[in-house]
């Protein structure tokens, strides 16, 4: 079943529209911006350097793997593709990234971040990097979990590197339970700031999700970078970073509220809510929800022991740390930012608002006109 919001156990496509109403929002709302496109280019096997090159994929939201119910065994790709980060015309956009590398699963579409993959603790995973239609080295690193030597994915200490027209599999134990991270660690500086990487779920034995969950990943960019090597003649130093492009879940503001691209929080009043927040980018981001107080209650794949958890409104997020928040949705019904609160990253250029930006929606109020602006703004028809 697909569900709407951010990549978790949202609600219904059914549940959606009932929310917001009979005839749907774009006779509310006049919509005129552009929706993403139904079908998506079919990946080729050559990654193209050329922004004008029409064979390009555009990249669709990252799917939660279940990598329990393949066996135990993923596979992965990665690939050129467009990466709109918001394709309207409102809030300073569009905002594209002409060229990233997405990584994709064997059957699934790019995207940016990568697929979710989530097993159970004790569930070991086969990850093959199939790079076999590629046209550059890659390697694949998995944070927090215990592994051995060869399976680090460092090219520079393990002598693995996944050339192009090869594959490789990794034996990734599921021996320490949390969220975590996975990004190539092949030219690290290049490769995840070109869109390398993504989530890695390993879910305690017996594990009872919140009544809503979902996975939220944040990331800085300079797009100077994606735009150089999608052949524009621009000038890029990694140690002279600079950067203009600020996303959750791959998206700015306000294509962030996009139910379906985007990747806002929907819920019902007194739903116990728990997000998974990560850092795929370079810089922190202290990570704001207005009006709702939660508790971090886990870190990194450490859970937090009750005694020294306390009620906060932000948590500071660092590169590649991943903090797990719960909290009540009991504050009075309504729309809710959720946001960085270095408040330049919340920015389309000069635009404000924009950028590192998301909502926490109470069903209740989906059928209010303020609601149908929003999804005017975001471009969602409905």
């Amino acid at each position: 079943m697909t569900t709407f919001g951010a990549p978790g156990n949202g609600p219904s496509r059914r549940d959606f529209l009932k929310a917001t109403g009979a005839g749907g929002l774009a006779t509310a709302a006049g919509c005129t911006a552009p929706s993403a496109p139904d079908q998506r280019a079919q990946t080729t096997n050559q990654e193209a350097m050329q922004s004008d090159d029409d064979s390009l994929p555009t990249t669709s939201p990252p799917e939660i793997v279940n990598v329990d119910e393949q066996g135990g065994k993923v596979t992965l790709q990665s690939t050129p593709a467009r990466h709109d980060v918001h394709p309207g015309e409102s809030m300073g956009g569009p905002v594209e990234l002409p060229q990233v590398w997405a990584f994709k699963t064997e059957d699934g579409e790019p995207s940016v971040p990568g697929p979710i993959l989530r097993t159970t603790e004790g569930e070991d995973m086969e990850v093959t990097f199939d790079n076999s239609e590629g046209a550059r080295a890659h390697t694949v690193h998995f944070h927090g979990v215990r592994k051995t030597w060869e399976n680090d994915g460092v090219p520079t200490t393990t002598g693995i590197t996944v050339n192009p027209g090869e594959s490789h599999t990794y034996q990734i134990p599921a021996n320490t339970p949390g969220t975590h991270v996975y990004h190539c660690h092949f030219q690290t500086h290049r490769h995840i700031d070109m869109g390398m990487y993504g989530i890695f779920r390993v879910d305690p034995k017996g594990y009872e999700e919140a009544d809503k969950e979902h996975f939220l990943t944040f990331k800085d960019w300079d797009s100077r970078l994606p735009r150089q090597m999608a052949g524009e003649d621009v000038n890029y130093n990694p140690r002279d970073r600079h950067p203009d492009v600020f996303t959750v879940n791959g998206k700015s503001a306000p294509r962030t509220l996009h139910p379906e691209d985007g990747s806002p929080i929907i819920v019902q009043e007194g739903d116990t809510v728990r997000l998974h927040l990560v850092n795929g980018g370079y810089m922190s981001h202290p990570m704001h929800i207005h009006n709702h107080r939660f508790q971090v209650i886990a870190k990194d794949g450490g859970t937090i022991p009750e005694g020294a958890r306390h009620e906060e409104d932000v948590t500071n997020i660092a590169p590649a740390e991943r903090h797990t928040i719960e909290f009540e949705a009991d504050a009075d019904p309504g729309i809710y930012l959720m946001h960085c609160h270095k408040v330049n990253h919340v920015m389309n250029g000069r635009s404000y608002p924009g950028g590192m930006l998301t909502g926490l929606v109470y069903e209740s109020v989906m059928d209010s006109d303020i609601f149908a602006d929003l999804m005017e703004y975001a471009g969602y028809e409905g």
